[in-house]
């Protein structure tokens, strides 16, 4: 594997990570907009952003190409609506839990998500992982194991997180197509429902005639689209068993943003979650140093 790929992947991997947090509080400045009206403009905003980046760059001609060769059959079609259906369903469950008081169970989902995805790298993929990793995993399965002691909070919103981002992931590398062209056409298949969410909200007419909101929603869809694009691409780059991993940087940045910024303080009982993770996150580290340290491998002659 190429070091610099793996770098790469690492570094979009950490800054959605960061993105992703920050976002978990820049959505609270929303208010009083629910989680679909929020799901519905971040959609299409993120839209926008995205075929205003593919403009500059001159991507348009490409995205066109793109958008042929994914409609050109019927399986092809129905592979992108379920694409398009499970990314949908994990970004509404990111703000539906926060704002329906079901964020422990979202939650809960994303702590058990790289476990599943090192499980799919691992059996699926047959990808080898070596002791660093396996004590990354170690040490996230008993974090993990800890935290559903502690909250018995397994539900669907749990299950719907740790088990639909896998399949997504899958059916993404099975498209030999630009990370980021697949997103927009992603985001071109959501915005009809998303349109239409918005023009049957009762929030949508008010939302309009708030000059705040002229300013924070944009910054939603620009912070969305660096946060997703980046997020996609590291799955692309990166193995699955490291990628899933990695995820597990979010709830760390989670946890030392609400101590440092919002003075929250990290309970007793809660150290039998997260120093097994912050362990897990420090192995992985270690690990992805060793991996970009490694001599990429010359192809045979």
């Amino acid at each position: 594997m190429n070091p610099q790929l793996v770098g790469r992947g690492i570094g979009l991997s950490v800054l959605a990570s960061s993105l992703f947090a920050f976002l978990s509080g820049y959505t609270r400045l929303l208010a009083p907009l629910d989680g679909t009206d929020i799901f519905a403009w971040r959609i299409l905003i993120t839209l926008l952003c995205v075929i205003g980046l593919l403009a500059w760059r001159g991507e348009l001609p490409r995205l066109r190409a793109a958008m042929g060769e994914l409609l050109a059959s019927p399986a092809s079609v129905a592979l992108l609506v379920l694409m398009a259906a499970l990314l949908a369903l994990q970004q509404w469950l990111f703000l539906w839990g926060s704002v329906n008081g079901r964020a422990l169970e979202v939650s809960l989902g994303y702590f058990m998500l790289p476990l599943s995805m090192v499980l799919v790298g691992r059996f699926h993929y047959g990808e080898k992982m070596d002791l660093l990793q396996r004590l990354a995993v170690l040490c996230a399965c008993i974090g993990v194991a800890h935290e559903l002691w502690m909250t018995r909070a397994f539900s669907w919103p749990t299950l719907a997180v740790a088990l639909g981002y896998p399949p997504y992931f899958i059916l993404r590398r099975r498209i030999r197509l630009d990370s980021m062209l697949i997103f927009a056409v992603e985001l071109m298949v959501l915005a009809l429902p998303s349109l239409a969410a918005l023009m049957l909200s009762p929030a949508t007419l008010p939302t309009l005639h708030t000059p705040a909101m002229w300013l924070l929603l944009p910054g939603l869809g620009i912070l969305s689209m660096i946060a997703l694009t980046s997020y996609l691409r590291a799955g692309k780059l990166l193995p699955m068993g490291l990628f899933g991993i990695l995820g597990y940087v979010e709830p760390v940045l989670l946890v030392l943003v609400a101590m440092a910024v919002l003075g929250e303080t990290l309970q007793a009982a809660q150290l039998g979650t997260y120093v097994p993770i912050w362990l897990s996150v420090l192995l992985t580290a270690l690990h992805s140093v060793k991996l970009m340290r490694r001599p990429a491998v010359q192809p045979m002659n």
